[in-house]
C-alpha cells in the first residue's frame, strides 16, 4: 500500500557536475536537484548517486520508492549488475520508472528492454522541437503542441528500442533529424517513460514545460494497489475429475 505522497527517488551519477566546470555552472547543485525541484504534486523527494554505497539504492530504498527517476551518462558500466537486477525486480513489482536522456544507455533501461538502446546523435547546440503527438494522454497535460528548447543535443533515429507502448512525443532537430522522444513500456505491474531531452551542459531541466512533462509522468508512472501476482505450482480451483 502506498504512503498519502507519492515516494520519488531521483538517480543520478554526479559525476559530470564534479569533473566539468560548464556542467557545474548549469546545475550547482547537481541534475538530479534540478530535476527533483521541478516535481509538483504531493510527493516526498530523495536522492541517490552513483558513488554512495550501493548507489543508493539498497533494498530499502527501493522497497520505499513509489518511483524512481534515472539520469546517467558517462559511468553506465560502473552500476553494479547487482544493483542493475535489483532496480529491474522492483519495476516488475511495480515500482514506475522514469529514464531521462542518455539513461537510455543505461543497464537498467537497456536490461529492462532487452535492445541496444542505440541511437544517432550529435552536440552541435541544435535547436530542438519536441511535437505532442498523443495530446489526450496525462503525460502531457498542461503542454502545447510542442516544446521548443533553443539548444540541445541531436539524437536521431533508428533508436534500437521495443516498440512503445505509447508514443507521446517526437522531437524534430534543427539538423534534419527526428526522434521517438517520449514512449512509455510496461513491463511486469510496472510502469516506464524514456523522455530524450536533457543533456548535462544545457539548463534543459529548468524549463518548466519539461518540469511539467516530468511531474506529469511520475504521476502517471505511480504503481497500483494491486496485490502482487503469486507464480509457480498453483493448486486447482476447481475438482479435476479423474481421466478414463
Amino acid at each position: 500500500m502506498m504512503s498519502q505522497k507519492l515516494r520519488v527517488t531521483v538517480w543520478n551519477e554526479f559525476r559530470h557536475e564534479k569533473e566539468n566546470e560548464k556542467v557545474r555552472a548549469a546545475y550547482p547543485d547537481g541534475i538530479h536537484q534540478a530535476i527533483g525541484e521541478g516535481i509538483s504534486g504531493e510527493v516526498e523527494v530523495s536522492y541517490a548517486t552513483l558513488d554512495e554505497p550501493e548507489h543508493g539504492l539498497t533494498e530499502e530504498r527501493l522497497q520505499n520508492t513509489d518511483v524512481l527517476i534515472w539520469w546517467g551518462h558517462k559511468a553506465h558500466g560502473e552500476v553494479q549488475d547487482e544493483i542493475v537486477k535489483r532496480v529491474q525486480n522492483r519495476v516488475l513489482q511495480g515500482m514506475g520508472l522514469i529514464v531521462l536522456h542518455s539513461g537510455h544507455f543505461s543497464k537498467v533501461f537497456k536490461a529492462l528492454m532487452g535492445t541496444s538502446c542505440d541511437l544517432k546523435w550529435r552536440e552541435a547546440d541544435e535547436k530542438e522541437r519536441i511535437w505532442v503527438v498523443s495530446p489526450g494522454h496525462p503525460i502531457v497535460e498542461g503542454i502545447g503542441e510542442y516544446i521548443d528548447l533553443e539548444a540541445e543535443e541531436m539524437y536521431g533515429e533508428h533508436f534500437d528500442i521495443p516498440q512503445p507502448d505509447e508514443l507521446i512525443m517526437v522531437s524534430w532537430f534543427e539538423g534534419g533529424e527526428i526522434f521517438r522522444s517520449g514512449c512509455t513500456f510496461s513491463r511486469g505491474q510496472g510502469k516506464i517513460f524514456y523522455f530524450r531531452p536533457g543533456h548535462e551542459t544545457y539548463r534543459t531541466y529548468y524549463n518548466e514545460q519539461v518540469r511539467r512533462v516530468i511531474s506529469n509522468a511520475v504521476h502517471w508512472a505511480a504503481p497500483t494497489t494491486r496485490e502482487y501476482p503469486k507464480y509457480g505450482n498453483h493448486k486447482p480451483l476447481e475438482v479435476i475429475k479423474a481421466k478414463g
